[in-house]
């Protein structure tokens, strides 16, 4: 049984959810475990079947009359298909799940459609890939949701959104369309742009460069894989804030590279130690495990490139006492063994050393 499956109890049904990708396929799937009846719409017959074969739900029919309209679909339709569920469900409270707030609900405003029952939100959650065959139930849990709500939003409307949130595991936040369109554009939005420019340096990089490759690489590079057409739709509209963040951005890169033009006049080393510096202020403001800013220490552990080895690990390290906070995985290059960086709270590092190595595990390193 999932956390989703156990958390949802608020939302009844019957719930809509048009947009059968991996956002509205995996909230389909965590109300469906629960036991509430979802019904999907698709423009795409073929995705439809497809989250329907997967369990996120069933098709929509003529006469479902839900209770809750969940639009889940690209960013240039959403104020078109939000009008048009507003008209066909004159009952249902109607939120989009959209990464981009403030554009649709401008298109709304300007045809006259009725607001009242209209809820913009945003799930902080995703994956690079995209599809019903993607989703999952779990995507949601620990993460922001974020709800927009304005003057004619109710309290039982605004309700019905944010236990969608928190049935789904997440944590809803209250924000306007206008500060969640900035915040995304910083935390978001431009880092997808950042890491595809980093790894558009890779295309044509020597194959010898690329066998160096380390996590460091992988990890900025990680959301690099999404696709091109979703973005095109989502940068275009939120394109001001975007560009204020990379105008900056810009600005920093600038004095970057203009003090390692010559590295050894005066003020360079400065300039570059600042930057850096600067970065490990930004990380120490990252919120951690369940939206915590508790920092934790990382033990290093070689494992072997075999079955069973991290299975065995983690089994160790419960017996040891030791509750591991987060987890990365490199693999070297050319050996038969990776590297499990793990997180633990500072007072754990000792006895996770110690204990892993009377149990024959090597230690590479623990870093703070």
């Amino acid at each position: 049984m999932t956390d989703a499956t156990v958390l949802a109890t608020r939302t009844r049904g019957p719930v809509r959810i048009v947009g059968a990708g991996l956002l509205g396929s995996s909230i389909g799937h965590a109300l469906t475990a629960s036991g509430v009846d979802v019904a999907l719409a698709d423009t795409s017959p073929a995705q439809l079947r497809l989250a329907v074969d997967y369990g996120a739900g069933r098709p929509a029919r003529e006469g479902d009359t839900p209770v809750l309209v969940v639009v889940a679909v690209p960013p240039d339709v959403v104020a078109d298909v939000v009008e048009r569920e507003l008209a066909a469900f004159p009952d249902a409270v109607v939120t989009d799940v959209a990464s981009v707030k403030l554009e649709p609900l401008k298109a709304l405003r300007a045809r006259g459609a009725d607001l009242t029952r209209y809820i913009g939100s945003h799930p902080m959650a995703g994956r690079e890939r995209g599809g019903a065959i993607a989703a999952r139930a779990d995507i949601f849990v620990g993460r922001p949701w974020v709800v927009c709500r304005d003057e004619e939003t109710s309290a039982a409307d605004l309700t019905m959104v944010e236990a969608l949130a928190l049935d789904l595991g997440a944590t809803p936040i209250e924000m306007t369309p206008e500060e969640h369109d900035r915040a995304v554009a910083l935390v978001s939005h431009v880092p997808q742009i950042v890491s595809s420019l980093l790894a558009g340096r890779l295309a044509d990089a020597p194959d010898r460069s690329l066998q160096l490759t380390g996590q460091g690489l992988r990890d900025t590079t990680r959301i690099a894989a999404s696709a091109p057409e979703l973005w095109v739709q989502i940068l275009g509209a939120n394109a001001e804030p975007v560009r204020d963040v990379l105008s900056a951005l810009a600005d920093d890169l600038a004095t970057v590279a203009e003090a390692l033009r010559a590295p050894d006049a005066p003020g360079a080393r400065r300039a570059v130690a600042d930057t850096i510096r600067r970065g490990n202020d930004g990380v120490e403001r990252l919120p951690g495990k369940h939206g915590q800013n508790r920092r934790f220490e990382q033990v290093v552990v070689m494992v072997d490139d075999t079955p069973g080895q991290l299975g065995r690990l983690f089994g160790e390290l419960g017996e040891l006492d030791v509750n591991v906070e987060d987890l990365r995985l490199e693999h070297s290059p050319g050996a038969q063994f990776g590297l499990a960086e793990i997180s633990v709270v500072p007072g754990a590092v000792r006895r996770a050393v110690d204990g892993l190595e009377s149990r024959g595990w090597k230690i590479a390193s623990t870093t703070p």
